[in-house]
């Protein structure tokens, strides 16, 4: 007769997995054979682990439901003369939950993200624009439409695992028969098998191919970042949902600005004579032309601000600013006539000799005291 796996474990014949899982907690406990070492307790143990492994399988639970034992020699289940033991994972299931997903895998899968790099000028970079992009990357089989499967076909129930997508393997140790399981090496743990598959994608259900699309780049980006288009990566095996798309920024260098956040940084070499005098030039800047004006006696290492002239801010309104360096340039090599001149001036400054500038008694009385 069929054992009543119901009764052996306390439960009602409609009892939920998490109930099933609690009684057999209860008893495990109970009458573990390294907590109670009576002989009667080991048989008890026996039986209320047969007793959890059929009911917590769904296939096992239903010819249990319909009257017959999946543990009996001829119920299809362990091997005459074997013991009903659980297997040690369902045991570990049983106390610590089952983190192992058991079940065949979908072949649907979620696709990867992808990264494209975009070279954008400094103006560019500045105002945005919308550009152009040509993407190599993985998209739906339009034969199959995702299925893998050839057109008028579908997948089968995999015959080894018969639709698992693992197959179970027993070892006999001092506690009984230990049952492991692993994928199916037929399927790959999918539970089905593809017998016809799709001659255009060979069964992943996408194919490569090149795709147009354009981008939105805001104005203020920076070099670097990445801007995102969702669902634009690649498709997933299976048909599945795409990935992301990363457009990353690259700035290309600029002939006169230096970028450092939204300021603009550009150096202006100023004759000697035009800092001395002072004079006015002009400016390009990203969008206009701008007239700055040098004062007279200008001196080098000197810097103009040009306020909201830079790059506009990625959040929020307004501009950073331009700072023009000067760099005043005395000139090297004088002709005959040029060196005359500048002597004759210098002579009328009274600059004809260099003076230590004095701080505190000056340099010299400082390292007459350092020397006292």
């Amino acid at each position: 007769m069929a054992k009543d796996y119901y009764a052996i474990l306390g439960v009602s014949r409609d009892a939920s997995q998490d109930e099933l899982k609690k009684a057999y907690r209860k008893l495990a406990r109970q009458f573990h054979p390294d907590v109670n070492p009576a002989p009667e307790a080991q048989e008890q143990f026996k039986d209320i682990s047969a007793a959890y492994e059929v009911l917590s399988d769904p296939q096992k639970r239903q010819m249990v439901d319909l009257g017959g034992d999946p543990l009996a020699p001829n119920g299809g289940g362990m091997p005459p003369g074997g013991s009903p033991f659980v297997g040690f994972q369902d045991i570990m299931d049983a106390f610590f939950g089952n983190s192992a997903g058991r079940g065949p895998r979908s072949r649907v899968r979620a696709g990867a993200d992808a990264v494209l790099r975009l070279e954008l000028d400094l103006h560019e970079t500045a105002f945005g624009l919308e550009a152009p992009l040509t993407v190599d990357t993985a998209i739906v089989c339009a034969t199959c439409d995702g299925g893998g499967c050839a057109v008028g076909t579908t997948p089968v129930t995999c015959d080894v695992c018969q639709g698992r997508g693992e197959v179970q393997s027993v070892q006999r140790t001092f506690l009984g028969q230990v049952v492991t399981a692993r994928p199916c090496a037929a399927c790959q743990g999918f539970g089905s098998v593809i017998p016809s598959p799709c001659a255009t994608c060979n069964g992943d259900g996408r194919v490569r191919s090149r795709r147009n699309l354009t981008v939105k780049i805001p104005g203020g980006v920076e070099d670097g970042m990445r801007i995102r288009l969702s669902g634009q990566g690649e498709v997933g095996p299976g048909g599945g949902p795409a990935g992301d798309l990363y457009v990353e920024i690259h700035e290309r260098r600029h002939e006169v600005y230096t970028r450092k956040g939204d300021d603009l940084h550009c150096t202006v070499s100023v004759p000697m004579t035009a800092a001395a005098l002072g004079t006015q030039l002009t400016i390009k800047t990203l969008d206009s032309e701008e007239l700055i004006d040098i004062r007279p006696g200008t001196q080098p290492g000197s810097n103009l601000r040009l306020r909201a002239k830079g790059v506009p801010h990625l959040r929020g309104n307004g501009r950073g600013d331009i700072y023009v360096h000067l760099d005043v340039k005395t000139p090297t090599k004088l002709d005959g006539e040029s060196e005359r001149l500048l002597r004759e001036f210098a002579r009328s400054r009274g600059e004809e000799l260099v003076e230590v500038t004095k701080q505190g008694g000056g340099f010299f009385s400082r390292v007459k005291d350092a020397l006292k």
